[in-house]
């Protein structure tokens, strides 16, 4: 199965050139570090940045540079820094190409938790939900079982939703799916190196679609 770098280099190849793309906390931010240096791509970091580059190397932290999951980032020529205000009404009027989230359940209707879990303290709720109902194309980049080994592909959300029927394509450690919101499913599209499509039907709740031959991912 995948690391999260893996999640993270499968989901680059989904990045086209011309993109303006946001990248939300946690396995997301790890895709500016893979995406292909023969197109070009704009980064947008939700608390004021526009052309945020990769990670920058141990000893070449700027503490002045964060992503909005407070991580210390680079910039690259050209790049943009400016209020939250201006940050969100970019998002807001959809001028963001393709978002990346993470999450803690998906629905197979495309349902998404991903900011809270009720009884452990959260910073916020962040931008989460302004990025789900404006975005005009969403992808999740997650874990597909938690630490007991529960699927996090359910029938049902169970932890609070961020957004309704907005998710169209998640990448985990195990498979890439689409989600078809308006029937409700988990429709296999490709497996991880090695991954049988059993394994991947054992590791999802909700109702899951596969077709008789699946590829594996071309990492």
């Amino acid at each position: 199965m995948l690391d999260k770098n893996g999640i993270a280099k499968r989901i680059a190849k989904e990045i086209k050139d011309g993109y303006y793309v946001n990248l939300g906390i946690g396995i997301p931010t790890l895709v500016a570090n893979y995406i292909p240096e023969n197109i070009n791509v704009v980064l947008q970091s939700e608390n004021g940045l526009l052309g945020m580059g990769p990670f920058p190397l141990a000893g070449e932290e700027d503490a002045d540079l964060i992503n909005a999951g407070k991580q210390t980032i680079t910039m690259l020529p050209g790049s943009a820094i400016f209020d939250s205000a201006m940050s969100f009404g970019m998002i807001r009027s959809q001028k963001v190409d393709l978002t990346i989230l993470g999450a803690m359940e998906v629905s197979e209707y495309g349902d998404i938790a991903n900011w809270k879990i009720p009884g452990k303290l959260v910073k916020g709720m962040g931008g989460a939900m302004d990025l789900v109902a404006s975005a005009k194309n969403i992808i999740v980049a997650m874990q597909q079982v938690n630490k007991a080994g529960e699927s996090k592909l359910l029938r049902q959300c169970t932890l609070p939703l961020t957004g309704v029927r907005c998710i169209r394509k998640i990448v985990t450690e195990l498979a890439v799916f689409e989600v078809d919101a308006e029937n409700g499913g988990f429709h296999l599209l490709e497996r991880a190196p090695g991954i049988s499509v059993d394994e991947i039907r054992n590791a999802t709740a909700g109702k899951f679609f596969a077709p008789v031959h699946v590829p594996e991912m071309d990492l």
